[in-house]
């Protein structure tokens, strides 16, 4: 179900009508033109399983010179949607009106440049598997307008929402977290060192991570006196996301995982595992 949680008075109205999304209102739409749409500067969105996502939303809007905004009784942003203007599958709105600057005036237009942000709540946002894809951008008009009598007998809601799109696009990623851990500690120059680790992604549908599995995994060292970590080997991860692979022992040092993601997931790096070396050990 989509919601637009801009403007208490429009959710509302929304609410009461007990529709699934907005429709188009019958009266003439305005005139309005978005454009330059960037969401989150170009970048992928990787949400979790609880933790909120600011995503910042920039973008050129032109207006009738006469037309006005006043974010109470009727409101204008950038949405993202996933599906189509008609069939959206899923929608994410702005909470709080954007942050625009004038940048050009003509005797019938006005343009700005706007700034907004959209609020991912993984638990309210985001329902599924397929969430986790390109998402297209739409410019959008809304309105409400409430008519009550003096005696609370009587309640009229009248809205609409216009939408104009797609007018960019941005990608939905799962968040992925990844473990590494060497044994055994300290371990002795020149014998088998185990490296071990997890790769687990975000599962919106149950709210928590679950195993990544046939995912290549690079296994890297640094040196206990470098400040660069080079490739070992890749490893695949295997059944619930385990990592599992073996390497000889040589020098003082850091092991770590890492992820460099997938079109569904995002990119992941595990903390470095510290690992100390002793010399083999001579019998006389």
């Amino acid at each position: 179900m989509r919601k637009l949680a801009i403007g208490a008075a429009l959710s509302g109205a929304l609410a009461l009508t007990g529709l699934a999304a907005p429709v188009a209102s019958a009266a003439t739409s305005p005139d309005l033109t978005f454009s330059d749409v960037v969401v989150n500067k170009g970048k992928a969105i990787v949400v979790g399983t609880t933790a909120t996502v600011k995503v910042p939303v920039t973008y050129t809007w032109t207006r009738p010179a006469d037309f006005t905004v006043d974010y109470k009784t009727n409101f204008a942003g950038v949405t993202i949607y996933r599906g189509t203007l008609k069939n959206m599958s899923n929608g994410v709105d702005p909470e709080a009106a954007p942050t625009c600057t004038t940048t050009a005036t003509t005797d019938t237009t006005v343009t700005q440049a706007c700034t907004e942000t959209l609020v991912i709540d993984p638990e309210d946002s985001l329902y599924e598997a397929a969430d986790a894809t390109t998402w297209k951008a739409a410019g959008f008009y809304a309105h409400v307008d409430q008519d009550t009598d003096d005696s609370d007998g009587h309640i009229s809601f009248d809205y609409g929402y216009d939408l104009w799109g797609p007018l960019g696009t941005a990608q939905i990623k799962r968040a992925a977290k990844l473990t590494t851990n060497a044994t055994p500690e300290p371990a002795v120059q020149g014998k088998t060192l185990t490296v071990k680790g997890k790769l687990t992604r975000a599962n919106w549908e149950t709210v928590k991570y679950s195993g990544y599995k046939g995912q290549s995994v690079l296994l890297q060292f640094r040196a206990r006196n470098s400040d660069t970590y080079t490739t070992v080997k890749t490893v695949k991860s295997g059944s619930g996301g385990a990592l599992s692979t073996t390497v000889k022992a040589s020098k003082d040092g850091y092991y770590r995982f890492k992820f460099a993601g997938t079109s569904t997931t995002g990119a992941k790096t595990s903390t470095g595992d510290y690992v100390e070396v002793d010399p083999p050990k001579y019998e006389d």
